[in-house]
């Protein structure tokens, strides 16, 4: 049995299922939003909520930062980019509001200096994305700033060989491997949830899914072949504007996941075969022999 602690909870075999609410760039530059995604997360039931850190200029070329981009603030996608990333005092503002809630926080470090930049919070874990998996001079920092505490990689877009490399940077000790695949929403042919047993077979470490297709049963699925962490982005409405609202899950869809995913965890078992107390009557009653 294996079980990682992720501020004060346990995550793990024979754990309830860690929910993560991907927030991620959905609060489309307004810290207010994000509030409003912070308690509706906590409401419906997830363990914590997620942000994406970027230093714009060290993650995008300048010449994708000048490709013109109509948005609302500017016509270029580096306008796009600088008014999604959130500062120091909206960070606070985050920061304040999981307290309150009395929900984890924590991000995706695009580059070392958002790593540096959310360190200054202390989370209780670290998310690398699947872009940034190929990423060693990251995945060391990360490492060295996260020390005992968790880091969550996700593995999508990558070759085995590749997963197999970013595993022997970051080491095995508090690692979570996440199963995803990185398109906006993904195709459910394309799921391949049957490769979560692969990675907790080839790396014996927890495995989770971050999933980002429309539905949500497959996402349930992922828990019953042995996802102990999930993490869905999420949306106030799937309709707003922005990359990423329409492969979210808005409310309804968050609790209707949450729900499956608790029915599913208890109807698992312990895979030790037996004849229930509920079952003797029965067996009395029909058996000749």
């Amino acid at each position: 049995m294996k079980e990682i602690r992720i501020g004060s909870t346990l995550v793990g075999d024979n754990q309830p299922c860690y929910i993560i609410g991907e927030i991620g760039i959905n609060h489309n530059g307004d810290v207010e939003i994000a509030k409003k995604l912070i308690e509706m997360a906590e409401s419906i039931g997830c363990n914590a909520v997620k942000f994406q850190k970027r230093t714009v200029e060290v993650v995008y070329t300048a010449e994708e930062l000048a490709k013109p981009r109509e948005n609302p603030f500017g016509p270029t996608n580096g306008d796009l980019k600088r008014g999604l990333e959130f500062g120091r005092a909206q960070y606070e503002e985050i920061d304040r509001c999981c307290r309150e809630e009395g929900i984890d926080w924590f991000a995706s470090c695009w580059d070392e200096s958002s790593v540096d930049f959310i360190e200054h919070f202390h989370p209780p874990c670290y998310k690398i994305a699947s872009a940034s998996l190929t990423d060693d001079g990251l995945l060391k920092h990360t490492r060295q700033k996260a020390g005992k505490r968790p880091i969550l990689l996700s593995t999508g877009m990558s070759t085995l060989e590749q997963i197999d490399h970013a595993v022997d940077v970051l080491g095995k000790e508090n690692l979570i491997l996440l199963h995803a695949t990185s398109t906006y929403p993904s195709a459910n042919t394309e799921l391949n949830l049957k490769f979560i047993p692969v990675l907790r077979q080839r790396y014996g470490v927890l495995v989770g899914y971050s999933g980002h297709e429309t539905g949500v049963v497959t996402s349930a699925a992922a828990v019953a072949l042995g996802a102990c962490v999930v993490e869905r982005h999420i949306t106030m409405d799937r309709a707003m504007r922005g990359s990423d609202h329409a492969a979210s899950l808005g409310p309804a869809g968050l609790a209707k996941m949450i729900q499956h995913i608790r029915y599913i965890e208890p109807a698992m078992g312990d895979g030790v075969k037996c004849v229930y107390p509920s079952e003797v009557q029965i067996q009395k009653k029909l058996r000749r022999k």
